[in-house]
């Protein structure tokens, strides 16, 4: 979960500090004021994702500072704390796009559930805000979906060398969506009104691959019984997508080379030279530095290929980004011919974000896209969700892993299939796992969920 600036605003000193306690506990940093004018001030110099605020105090009240955060920070929740005899003000003020309002005196848990829905509200309400303006801008970039640091610089290295004729080559992981990086140079080229044409290196059989790169002639073989043009010359003003680069035979590297250096093919079984004008775009999952090491790939191609070089992440390495790409693939599960929109609970969306993801962002399209088939609901929860990773022990298996650290896993995973039941309510949450209110809270502590 990540840390969120919370403002507290109340005239009762011991209520003010105990909230901010309990806001420091879950992980926030907590803002502290003693009226509406300390607040404003506050709100002048500090960005706030959610206030809690006494609605009466003197010199001013909770509704003054409601209408303040609507007119100038409208992203930011509101919540009211109330006395008795002021909750009908309270909903009135929820007309007018208060949050939430919880009456004194409140109970800690009660006030967490409040705060953690708040958040998860305006995370979604971003979340929205961001797939809709972002729809135009992302266009050019194929899909490619992503707010954190590491898919800001793909986003920027993208722009600043698509307009050039510069070779690129895409390194990373399987799934994290390089193909999708070569559509968006393409597409911001100047060669976009001509083809991009993708040939996986990996995919097509050894002998088969110089012909299809560069083409035959008629009789080069038994079955070429008519002149037949290669990639290179399909991508002629355009651009070459070479996917899985890493995988190009020995053979084939010198003749790719040439069309580097010259520009020309030669058909397979064919004497005239063609001239074609690429723009070469590679990628591959594999260190190429290691494999020039061990004399499995030439140096000069490495070079030739790597005038400019945009490394994907890994999904955990951006963690941050998922929300948003799960918000992105529900909505393609929605066109999908759904009759009803889907959202996602918080527990998932928890167990999403602490996945290792060894198939990056195919690997979470592919969950999403089954959670989407077997959810009964309209929100999707823990239970739909198969994370199982390939390659791990089946349950018959004796685990690498120690047996505390097992059972601290089922633990784990016991307790947030409990909040989600109980939609985040402690007390029936400890009932349901058959254990005391307070043995929940230190577990909620131990595993880092508070």
């Amino acid at each position: 979960m990540s840390a969120h600036t919370i403002l507290v605003v109340d005239d009762d000193e011991s209520l003010l500090q105990a909230l901010a306690i309990l806001v420091r506990q879950l992980g926030h940093r907590a803002l502290t004021a003693a009226n509406v004018s300390a607040a404003v001030q506050i709100l002048d110099t500090h960005e706030v994702d959610l206030i809690v605020t006494d609605l009466r105090m003197p010199g001013g009240s909770g509704l003054d500072l409601l209408e303040r955060t609507q007119r100038d920070s409208p992203e930011t929740a509101v919540i009211l704390l109330t006395a008795f005899g002021t909750v009908d003000t309270a909903v009135q003020a929820m007309q007018h796009g208060a949050f939430d309002f919880v009456q004194k005196p409140f109970d800690a848990g009660e006030m967490e559930v409040r705060i953690t829905r708040a958040l998860a509200l305006r995370r979604m309400r971003r979340e929205h805000d961001y797939l809709r303006g972002a729809t135009d801008e992302n266009s050019a970039f194929d899909g490619l979906i992503g707010v954190s640091p590491a898919m800001r610089r793909v986003f920027d290295l993208v722009a600043r060398v698509a307009p050039s004729d510069a070779a690129v080559l895409i390194t990373g992981e399987t799934g994290t969506g390089k193909e999708l990086v070569a559509r968006a140079i393409h597409r911001r080229s100047p060669r976009a009104e001509a083809l991009l044409v993708p040939v996986n290196l990996a995919a097509v059989p050894m002998e088969l691959l110089e012909s299809e790169l560069f083409g035959h002639a008629r009789g080069a073989f038994t079955g070429a019984v008519s002149d037949h043009p290669g990639k290179l010359e399909l991508a002629h003003d355009g651009t070459l997508f070479l996917d899985e680069i890493g995988d190009a035979p020995a053979a084939l590297q010198p003749k790719l080379l040439r069309v580097l250096q010259d520009g020309v093919v030669e058909r397979v079984g064919g004497r005239q030279p063609r001239k074609v004008d690429v723009r070469l775009v590679a990628a591959t999952h594999r260190d190429l530095e290691q494999e020039i090491a061990a004399g499995r790939f030439r140096s000069d191609l490495y070079y030739r290929l790597r005038v400019v070089e945009i490394a994907m992440p890994a999904l955990r390495e951006r963690r941050e980004d998922i929300p948003y790409l799960v918000t992105h693939m529900l909505r393609k599960a929605d066109r999908a011919g759904r009759e009803r929109s889907l959202g996602i609970t918080e527990a998932a969306m928890r167990l999403l974000q602490e996945h290792p993801w060894p198939g990056n962002v195919r690997e979470l399209e592919n969950v999403i896209a089954r959670a989407a088939v077997l959810c009964r609901s309209n929100v999707i929860g823990a239970d739909v969700l198969d994370l199982r990773t390939p390659g791990r022990p089946a349950a018959a298996e004796v685990p690498r892993t120690g047996l505390d650290e097992a059972l601290d896993g089922l633990e784990r995973e016991m307790i947030l299939r409990a909040l989600e039941e109980t939609k985040q309510v402690k007390a029936r949450a400890a009932r349901l796992l058959g254990i005391s209110e307070r043995s929940l809270w230190y577990k909620l502590r131990k595993h880092g969920l508070s």
